[in-house]
């Protein structure tokens, strides 16, 4: 049976960079970001639709800058997951500064779990490996189905590896996430994106479109808190997380006026997190209806 050509090109890339010394695994990145941002037209355009978004007082050769910066800090992303596994607790943690740990703690102290919403941005499986490995903290992935299967089997092992649990993004992942917050788990789910269609409307960065519905909904029903969180690469080598307090899902009206409302502050978090390094988030794909007359 051949080899998917994906599943080989992932493969390949985890097996270099867990072969890179460590004084090379940045000019590599940086390397295959290039490689990633000349190649990826498509992409390309739709990075500098977003870069422009978020800062839409970019001359275009600063919005080129950002481009290639985003393509670099995407690859670095994934070189650093690959190298993860097998890292020592003590690594992790001094390469970790974090802000609002309270926050996440404080909602598994309240017993009903802790939804960890977070957009595509910086680093975030270095924080979710140390928070099981370091901390010792229960940590569900809810995850985007990606082909061919065992690509997507690849990943699951990976994440696996870094003591997280991975659901797949599928029909049966709102009852195993409900499940998780129920066994007072923290169920890390990236929301900047609404994958699965259907989700509630909202203002992101000046323009209409939608994000998932389903940390509201998932905390209006378990009581869990929404936690909104991300995690930067640092110039120095190093990782800041930052947890925020608590978004409000206290039941103001109807359950779908609460979901708006809640979804909507989440856009907002969304929002001031992806400013503070706008080329580390990592959103290749169109986001906005106006992203697909441009497709």
């Amino acid at each position: 049976m051949a080899i998917h050509p994906a599943y080989a090109a992932y493969r390949t890339g985890s097996a270099v960079a867990r072969a890179l010394p460590q004084r090379s695994v940045r000019p590599f990145s940086s390397a295959v970001g290039r490689l990633a941002a000349a190649t990826m037209r498509d992409r390309r355009r739709m990075v500098a639709r977003h870069q422009r978004r978020v800062r839409p007082d970019l001359t275009d050769r600063e919005l080129d800058e950002a481009v290639r910066a985003t393509f670099a800090h995407y690859a670095h992303y994934w070189v650093e997951s690959f190298r993860l596994p097998g890292t020592p607790p003590e690594v992790l943690d001094r390469g970790l500064r974090a802000d609002g740990l309270e926050h996440i703690t404080a909602a598994l102290d309240g017993g009903r779990g802790c939804i960890l919403a977070m957009p595509h941005l910086g680093a975030w499986e270095w924080s979710a490996f140390w928070l099981t490995s370091f901390h010792h903290y229960p940590v569900t992935a809810v995850v985007e189905a990606v082909e061919p299967p065992e690509l997507a089997a690849w990943f699951t092992g990976l994440r696996s590896r870094l003591g997280m649990e991975v659901l797949p993004l599928d029909a049966h992942a709102g009852t195993a996430s409900a499940r998780a917050l129920k066994s007072n788990r923290v169920l890390s789910l990236l929301s900047d994106r609404d994958v699965a269609g259907g989700g509630v409307e909202v203002e992101f960065f000046g323009e209409r479109t939608t994000l998932p519905a389903g940390p509201a909904t998932l905390a209006l029903r378990s009581g869990a808190p929404i936690v909104p969180a991300t995690t930067y690469f640092e110039p120095d080598g190093g990782h800041y997380g930052l947890a925020r307090p608590p978004l409000d899902t206290s039941r103001h009206g109807k359950l779908r006026e609460d979901v708006a409302r809640i979804t909507q502050d989440l856009a907002h978090e969304f929002e001031a997190m992806i400013r503070r390094a706008p080329e580390q988030w990592h959103l290749l794909q169109p986001n906005w209806p106006s992203d697909h007359e441009v497709v």
